[in-house]
């Protein structure tokens, strides 16, 4: 049973006050007779239907009457939702280079912090993390455990693996990770700031492969177009920047994607990285399927005429049982 109009309920507050009086009433409220002295009817019993006199016919009634104010109801719903999430691999280039500050804080950071939302933004995926440099290595499998993967994604930093660019292993790692997925849609986001220069798969071969198991991959080069400061170590191992030329290989990046069915995207800044990661976000819908069906009926009518039918027995009581002599 729900009620269209709870707030009614609040007029039962109201009731408080007049069943004080009620009560008052029954203490201020015997039948006087001017006669020299009452002794001869102390002994007299009072009549069983005085009760019918004190009872709270309008009290109750009223109780009814808000009820039937706030319009109970009863729900006949039916629902039927499903939902197919889509399998997502992010493959993130955590090599020396993206430590440049081109975006704020630096690529790397600024490459988590945008890739957090997103997978906070899509509740119903399951994803997970690969990491590359001059290796690879799979940082989460694939997880509906989003907390898990965003704690996992904020531990990883730059010096995890040996340093490098290895966008073909960083790649095919992804799809090892990916490929036996039951998911009919199965994606990787891969970002780079990059050209190959480490690892024994070509970018190209690990395409072929994702071309081959149906999977979609979206590459992104991080990098502002020309010059950066990127961090650069003297011969006492120390960091420092220097402004360096950006060297990203877009044509590898392009062909991967348009090999697989994905896109390419360049994020010169963290703002355009968080617009890619919305494109993406608005590309790879996850499919639903929600069907509803509810009816309601309503029950204030009965508690309407219980209402009216305590008043009506109140009127009838008074005038037949409780009738007053002239």
């Amino acid at each position: 049973m729900t009620y269209n109009n709870p707030s009614y309920f609040w007029l039962l507050l109201l009731l408080i006050p007049i069943a004080i009086w009620l009560i008052l009433r029954v203490k201020h409220n015997d039948a006087s007779l001017q006669i020299s002295s009452v002794a001869p009817f102390s002994k007299t019993p009072k009549p069983k239907k005085i009760w019918l006199y004190y009872f709270p016919f309008t009290l109750i009634a009223m109780v009814f009457m808000i009820i039937a104010l706030a319009r109970p109801q009863r729900s006949d719903s039916y629902s039927s939702e499903t939902t197919e999430g889509i399998n997502i691999i992010m493959a993130l280039d955590i090599s020396g280079s993206m430590l440049a500050t081109d975006l704020k804080p630096n690529r790397l950071d600024a490459a988590k912090n945008v890739a957090t939302e997103f997978i906070i933004s899509r509740p119903n995926d399951n994803i997970g993390l690969v990491v590359f440099a001059g290796e690879s290595f799979t940082q989460c499998p694939i997880t509906s455990n989003h907390a898990a993967l965003i704690n996992l994604f904020k531990s990883v930093e730059f010096g995890m693996i040996e340093d490098g660019t290895a966008i073909g292993l960083g790649l095919a790692n992804a799809i090892n990770r990916i490929k036996d997925s039951e998911a009919k849609s199965k994606v990787i986001i891969l970002l780079t700031d990059g050209t190959n220069n480490r690892g024994d798969i070509a970018p190209i071969t690990a395409a072929e492969i994702a071309q081959q198991f149906n999977i979609r991959v979206y590459t992104i080069g991080a990098g502002t177009r020309g010059i950066a400061k990127m961090p650069a170590y003297d011969v006492f191992g120390n960091m420092h920047y220097i402004d360096t030329e950006v060297d990203i290989d877009e044509t590898t990046l392009q062909k991967i994607a348009s090999m697989t069915g994905g896109k390419y995207f360049r994020a010169t800044d963290t703002n355009s990285l968080k617009s890619i990661y919305q494109e993406i976000d608005k590309m790879e819908k996850t499919k639903l399927h929600t069907e509803n069906y509810s009816r309601k009926t309503e029950k204030y009518l009965p508690f309407l005429m219980i209402a009216f039918g305590i008043l009506l027995l109140e009127i009838l009581v008074r005038i037949t049982i409780l009738k007053r002599l002239p």
